[in-house]
């Protein structure tokens, strides 16, 4: 089919929840490429929202996901998976974890994540059951995690909201301390907000939380669904603070693709599952978890952490650089290879717009904050690439260069 089909098909079947999409239908890809169906080539800087940490078609993943699907899909967590085995040993052994559940995705590893906390809790028969959370955050779309979510749009059209979710501004902890209750049982936060414009928290701001959650016997929940798995320059962001939480979320890279997502805690706080409090049908599967062992394996192995550093910092460097000659550019925020460039006077939307007619896919976050989220295996070279277009781009916009 053409592109003109597919919408077409599109529009009559398919539910209405993203309205008009970009119109393009990718048919194939490789590195950091993606081939539309109509034949053209496009440079990817989005990654699929931070899934496609290793690009597209990577023969590491493709690998261990061919030769599982030749031996076993599925079968039940009634069972021993054994990938699953190994899969939850890596990312412990990896971070502050001694205990990990597998997901479908993030939002999934978010539910279980507010329903450990107060099982947590629960279990000891102490009265928290609140959580605290950050206006401009995103945590997911299920009911529960919309509700933790610090943004109306997502609320709004599905009110009333589960209740128990207490919202502050983030990197004001004067507010948040002043909104920890003793029935407060968590805070849950990301350390770069990406939906709500790619903001980070200080450290300043999260070495006060956690010695906070130490001094109230309130859990640290540290989501890193978007910024885990060496996106900012680390494995996981926490480890820029010198702060561990007590239960970390992760999805989009862990699979490189494939969906998965996890729950991951420390022994302690594991303890407020019991056998039979919280189960999955499909999380931790043999497939699921074979392409997850490849892809975090490849991520650790190839050393793309300091990859996503180095090539973040020039990326952000040069971006700062053309800020000098385009007012348009505003601000550049981010850490790693998770980059906000906040403008003002012109439309990220259609900034976004002409990228893609250029040959170039980017995101847009926070109202008017341009969001980049290439591979892990991107390079300076992919980014000086860019840089031409992000201001040819600005030109015909009616950036005035100073």
């Amino acid at each position: 089919m053409n592109i003109n089909e597919i919408i077409e098909l599109d529009k009559k079947y398919y539910a209405n929840t993203f309205g008009s999409r970009v119109p393009v239908c990718f048919k194939s890809g490789n590195g950091i490429k993606l081939i539309s169906s109509e034949g053209k080539e496009y440079v990817d800087l989005f990654a699929g929202v931070a899934v496609s940490a290793l690009g597209h078609s990577h023969p590491t993943l493709v690998k261990a996901i061919t030769e599982q699907a030749g031996k076993l899909l599925h079968c039940s967590n009634y069972y021993y998976v054994e990938k699953q085995g190994e899969l939850a040993e890596l990312l412990a052994n990896n971070s502050f974890a001694d205990r990990v559940f597998f997901t479908n995705s993030g939002a999934e590893a978010n539910e279980a994540a507010i329903k450990l906390a107060r099982g947590y809790f629960s279990k000891q028969s102490i009265n928290k059951f609140e959580f605290i959370s950050l206006n401009k955050s995103f945590h997911g779309r299920t009911l529960a995690t919309v509700a933790a979510t610090g943004t109306l749009k997502y609320q709004a059209p599905f009110a009333p909201m589960p209740s128990g979710f207490i919202k502050v501004d983030a990197n004001n902890f004067e507010q948040l301390e002043a909104a920890a209750t003793p029935t407060v049982c968590a805070i849950i936060l990301e350390t770069v907000m990406g939906e709500g414009g790619v903001i980070p928290l200080t450290t300043e701001y999260l070495q006060k939380v956690r010695k906070l959650c130490d001094e109230k016997n309130i859990l640290l929940i540290i989501d890193e669904v978007q910024t885990g798995l060496g996106r900012t320059g680390k494995l996981f962001s926490y480890d820029h603070h010198n702060i561990k939480p007590d239960i970390m979320t992760l999805a989009k890279a862990l699979g490189g693709g494939f969906p998965i997502g996890a729950m991951l805690a420390s022994e302690k706080v594991s303890l407020g599952f019991e056998p039979g409090d919280h189960g999955t049908t499909y999380g931790g599967g043999p497939l699921a978890c074979a392409a997850s062992f490849a892809a975090v394996s490849e991520i650790i192995n190839s050393d793309l952490t300091s990859n996503a550093a180095t090539v973040g910092t020039f990326a952000m460097e040069a971006f700062n650089a053309i800020s000098v000659e385009f007012p348009a550019i505003k601000a550049v925020r981010g850490q790693g290879l998770m980059i906000g460039i906040e403008l003002d006077g012109v439309s990220a939307s259609d900034v976004k717009t002409l990228c893609f007619e250029k040959g170039y896919l980017v995101g847009i976050a926070g109202g008017n904050t341009l969001r980049l989220l290439p591979p892990l295996i991107v390079t300076k070279k992919d980014i000086q690439d860019f840089i031409p277009v992000i201001k040819s781009v600005l030109k015909e916009l009616g950036g005035v260069v100073k």
